[in-house]
């Protein structure tokens, strides 16, 4: 297990926890490869239904570890275009094509590639005064670590243009308003209010929820007819799952599926 991500098991639901307080969970190589390998294995662990992933400290993630990024800089390692291909990439990667529903707990600020994080996510709650930030303009660079895609797909483009090219902060409120999470919740009840939807989730049909979301993310570059053929492939595979079949039964027989693992 690494220091720089925590991971813990409250019965099927895995909880991973960015570990640099310090550092305001600002990411670094060890810290992506840490919560790519985590999210890989959460997702392969058949006693895991659900995974809630969120930040030690008062910040959820700034994002990319400037001074880490500087270092390298120094040290003639100036290719973020590289830094991005190697170790970020691939953790969004994981965290969309793990079939396991994950929720990102915002405790604070999510920031940068701290967003795109989030952002990664299926849900998001947010405790109450936590920000959203779109930050890269600040310091010169472009969004990244998928935040292009995700916020441009979320908001639309002309709210998300503004958010990026001002770098001004979202407020959980107006972060809810927009929908972006689906929470807010004071920051004591931040935890108990995401193990709550982790645990429900997690009793539900695990394999419907694994194919929900390669629906989701193939829908996004399709057209009606080519949606609608997807739709008919799924839902072919969905019928024969142990978890559809005994949600049918269960419908029919007028009681609560029982889904097992």
């Amino acid at each position: 297990m690494s220091d720089v991500v925590l991971s813990t098991r409250d019965g099927a639901v895995r909880i991973l926890t960015l570990n640099r307080p310090e550092a305001l969970n600002a990411l670094n190589r060890e810290t992506t490869h840490a919560l790519r390998t985590e999210v890989e294995t959460a997702g392969r662990d058949p006693e895991v239904g659900a995974i809630v992933l969120t930040g030690a400290g008062r910040a959820f993630c700034a994002g990319a570890d400037l001074k880490d990024v500087n270092a390298r800089a120094l040290a003639g390692d100036n290719d973020l275009g590289a830094d991005l291909r190697t170790n970020y990439t691939p953790m969004i990667r994981a965290i969309r094509a793990c079939p396991k529903p994950m929720i990102a707990a915002l405790n604070g600020t999510a920031a940068g590639a701290g967003l795109s994080l989030a952002l990664a996510c299926d849900l998001r709650l947010a405790a109450a005064g936590a920000q959203l930030i779109v930050v890269f303009v600040r310091v010169g660079l472009v969004p990244d670590a998928g935040s292009l895609f995700f916020l441009t797909r979320m908001l639309g483009l002309s709210k998300a243009t503004e958010l990026a090219i001002t770098g001004d902060p979202v407020s959980a409120d107006e972060a809810l308003r927009l929908g972006l999470v689906v929470a807010v919740v004071p920051p004591e009840q931040l935890m108990p209010a995401a193990m709550e939807r982790a645990r429900h989730l997690a009793a539900g049909p695990r394999q419907t929820y694994a194919l929900i979301k390669r629906g989701m993310d193939r829908a996004l570059h399709l057209d009606l007819e080519q949606t609608l053929e997807l739709e008919s492939q799924l839902q072919a595979l969905a019928a024969e799952t142990p978890d559809a079949q005994e949600a049918i039964r269960a419908f029919l027989e007028k009681r609560k599926p029982i889904f097992k693992r």
